[in-house]
């Protein structure tokens, strides 16, 4: 076994690592940015090295600083996580080149699944079921456009060298192809570099359901399967182990269509075979087919852990350090049910745009399995992913597992950002998911009713205000003159609507409160304040800004008398970033008419591409700011002429 690793990510599975290895006696050596310094990553090793600017392609992306740090503290192997270089066959050649174990699979075994089309083509001749479609080298459109006639419509356009859903775009009518041809071909270029294309018969009723491989460079064994059929925009929001509905024969098929591929690439570590499976029928062991495989540990890698009991970064360890594989196929099953939420920072209502912001407060339940690369106090940085945790739940049963979801994400309390909490919620307590009625289109379908902003009640801005006016841990004397009791009042703002909230304090232990029309009673009793017949939730304030933590978390802002004009609308004139990030595209110029829903600009910002729409229609006065440049969040960027 090793005695001492470096772990060449950040955040959450950075940490996730850590927490093995250092249990095994095996020493940590972090690396970080310069925006990363005081990171829990950083924190919990043993040793940490700085290695460049905030931008991943200034520290994180740089394989030669990385390796250097690996020999100069004499780490005798390197741990990549997800993301980043992990998936990168360069970095691995370099590694070994330099002497060093890389805690993952060969170069070549990345080389061979790192190119979608050819990875189908090694597949089929592993006789690993493949979804019907084009993989072919000729790209000329026409030749494109014939080899989706031939398959049939609805089709999927998928860039070679994608992930993430990024260069792919699902065409249901022929006479549509053309133009989706250039978009995804041109969305992969800039991700990717690589503007080639695959196509492929899309599944009407898709359920995403992949199997967790583990190999030793010879021989491989499955450990189960995960659905990943809960999506938005092809991004995974909540996985879960085992898939629901899932058949013992299925179950078999699969596993072994998942062993022959990673024994096909002499797949040494741990791995993910991805399958789309048609639903329209159930599952059944004819109506699965290989869509790629991650050469890599995945980010639901937890719900797997949970049903079978296995570390799989102990076992990437393991491997990696010479041992054959830790358990045979026989040796391996399940048991209960597990979930993973992935909870973000990012404003729903909004259309899911990533946030900023410093943690006030970061605490989660009892019973749930919480992997976190932040803390309270921590910043969520324009430059990473914003996620600040994953919620993981394990239960005898799936209903079981999914009432404990459900009670850990209610008990989950986040300060200081907006955060996706009630939409996963509202997920946990969706009727079709409850009942494994799943398939990737469930989000989008009822995606209005997911993403309601759950609305205070009265109770809800008398907590609010009580914390801002400092009369939450009030004393004998709090609020009281010698001839009257005192009366107070606060402004707020709740997602940009101001209110009022007034107060009488009738002694230390009972306050009176009006907000609009409401009378709402608060009253102290054996130490607690019930307020409006409730228990008073929890709370956190940073700055102006307080969170009551109730419906998932709901943000208030204290208004300073002298700014309260500030909240009377955005200027229609100006497109503004609506966070710090990079110009990546500007599409106006001076003179130019616009329409109300033209895209102006790309904002590059959490590892994402965001459009900046035109609010109205009018004339570009003036563009602002120029592509390449990067700027903070609220810069003006494109400015309208006055109407």
């Amino acid at each position: 076994m090793f005695s001492k690793i470096l772990i060449a990510n950040r955040g959450e599975i950075a940490c996730r690592v850590m927490e093995t290895a250092q249990s095994m006696g095996v020493a940590c050596v972090a690396v970080h940015s310069e925006a990363d310094v005081a990171a829990k990553h950083v924190a919990m090793a043993d040793e940490a090295v700085p290695i460049g600017g905030a931008a991943p392609a200034d520290s994180y992306l740089r394989g030669d600083v990385i390796i250097e740090a690996a020999l100069d503290t004499g780490a005798q192997a390197i741990h990549p996580g997800y993301g980043f270089l992990s998936e990168n066959p360069e970095f691995v050649d370099l590694v070994e080149a330099a002497g060093l174990t890389f805690i993952g699979p060969s170069a070549d075994a990345i080389r061979a699944m790192g190119l979608k089309d050819a990875a189908k083509k090694l597949m089929e001749e592993a006789g690993v079921p493949v979804v019907p479609g084009y993989h072919g080298n000729n790209q000329d459109p026409e030749h494109l456009s014939g080899a989706a006639d031939a398959i049939g419509y609805p089709v999927l356009i998928k860039a070679v060298a994608g992930g993430g859903g990024k260069g792919m775009r699902l065409v249901e009518r022929s006479q549509d192809f053309a133009a989706a041809l250039d978009s995804a071909r041109g969305e992969a270029r800039t991700a990717f570099g690589n503007d080639a294309v695959l196509i492929e018969k899309f599944v009407t009723k898709p359920r995403h359901i992949e199997v967790q491989v583990f190999g030793d460079g010879t021989h491989a064994v499955h450990l189960f399967e995960r659905d990943c059929s809960l999506q938005r925009r092809h991004q995974k929001v909540i996985e879960e182990a085992p898939a629901p509905g899932m058949t013992d024969e299925m179950r078999a098929a699969m596993g072994q269509a998942a062993v022959r591929a990673a024994e096909a690439i002499g797949y040494k570590g741990a791995g993910t075979v991805e399958f789309i499976v048609d639903a329209s029928d159930g599952l059944r062991p004819d109506r699965f087919w290989f869509m790629e495989m991650n050469t890599r540990l995945q980010v639901e890698h937890p719900v797997t852990e949970a049903i079978t009991g296995v570390d799989l970064v102990e076992w990437q360890l393991r491997v990696a350090s010479g041992e054959s594989l830790p358990a045979r196929q026989e040796d391996l099953s399940i048991t209960g049910h597990a979930f993973e939420a992935r909870l973000y920072a990012e404003d729903v209502p909004k259309g899911f745009l990533p946030a900023t912001g410093t943690l006030s407060h970061l605490a989660f339940p009892q019973g749930c399995r919480a992997d976190s690369g932040v803390r309270a106090g921590d910043t969520i940085s324009p430059w990473y992913d914003p996620m600040i945790a994953k919620v993981i739940v394990h239960g005898r049963t799936r209903a079981v597992a999914l009432s404990q979801l459900a009670a850990a994400l209610d008990g989950t309390q986040v300060g200081g950002t907006v955060t996706n909490l009630a939409f996963l919620g509202a997920l946990a307590r969706h009727d079709g998911f409850a009942a494994a009625d799943v398939d990737t289109g469930l989000i989008g379908r009822d995606l209005d009713a997911l993403v309601q902003d759950p609305a205070p009640e009265p109770r809800h801005r008398v907590a609010a205000a009580m914390q801002a006016l400092n009369l939450v841990e009030t004393r004998e004397d709090s609020g009281f003159t010698l001839w009257a009791p005192l009366h107070r009042a606060v402004q707020l703002s709740h997602r940009g609507e101001a209110f009022e909230a007034d107060v009488q304090v009738a002694g230390p232990d009972r306050q009176i409160w009006r907000v609009g029309e409401a009378e709402v009673i608060a009253e102290r009793r054996g130490g607690a304040w019930r307020v409006g017949g409730e228990r008073l939730p929890a709370m956190s304030r940073s700055g102006h800004t307080i969170t009551v933590f109730d419906r998932y978390g709901l943000v208030f802002e204290v208004i300073d008398p002298l700014e309260r004009d500030a909240l009377a609308g955005g200027d229609l004139n100006v497109v503004e970033a609506p966070m710090p990030g990079l110009v990546k595209a500007v599409f106006a110029e001076a003179g130019q008419s616009v329409s109300a829903g033209d895209r102006l600009a790309i904002l590059e910002a959490m590892k994402m591409e965001h459009s900046l729409l035109a609010a109205r229609d009018g004339v570009v006065a003036e563009v602002l700011a120029a592509a390449g440049t990067q700027v903070e969040a609220g810069a003006a960027l494109v400015r309208l002429e006055e109407e």
